[in-house]
Parts: C-alpha cells; structure tokens; sequence
C-alpha cells in the first residue's frame, strides 16, 4: 500500500489547511487510518484517527479543531484542520493502522505544516 500526502504549507494562526493522503488500495479493504505528527524535538503522536466503520480518534489537543474523514470513491483521506496555532507545526503523516495507534502498516512520507504566529 502506497499513501502519499498533500496539502501541507505556511500558513498563519487561526487559518485552516486541509490535508489529502491518497492510497494506492482501496480504502474499503484498510481496517483504519490515521493523521499522526512529529514537531521537532517531539515523539510522533496520533492527532486523529478514522476506522473502517465510521469511529473517530482525536488527541485532546485538536479536539474541536481537526476533522478527518475519508472520500471512498477517491481512496483518498483527509485532515481538515481550523484555527491553526503555531504549536501544530509539524510534519504530518497519513497511515494505516491495524490493532492500535503503535500499531502501523504503512506510513505515507510526510507533508510539513508550519504555523507562523
């Protein structure tokens, strides 16, 4: 399976960005996936995640903020993010996930996401 992300940037605080993550396999046949992100200096974390009934995972610090959802038709995922602020500045990175968020099939190469303040 291959995940290749789009949609990252500069953008300001309090502005939006949405991400894309198309795969390379039908997203019917992928139990869950998942926007995970490392800031420098960071341990990579899951900010949200979606599986294949529908379920949604989000960290506490994007609750509110971050959307993700998926576009069956295009095998394609998203992270819709709104009122960025500069602590969400990371590389961002789309992935498949089998029995937990440790647990990762296969990871998309990344697209970076800075938050000027």
């Amino acid at each position: 399976v291959q995940l290749v992300e789009s949609g990252g940037g500069l953008v300001q605080a309090g502005g939006s960005r949405r991400l894309s993550c198309a795969t390379s396999t039908s997203i019917f046949s992928i139990n869950a996936m998942g926007w995970y992100r490392q800031a420098p200096g960071k341990e990579r974390e899951l900010v949200a995640g979606l599986s294949s009934g529908g379920s949604t995972y989000y960290a506490d610090s994007v609750k509110g903020r971050f959307t993700i959802s998926r576009d069956n038709a295009k095998n394609t995922l998203y992270l819709q993010m709104n009122s960025l602020k500069p602590e969400d500045t990371a590389m961002y990175y789309c992935a498949t996930i089998r029995a937990g968020p440790d647990d990762v099939d296969y990871w998309g190469q990344g697209t970076q996401v800075t938050v000027s303040s």
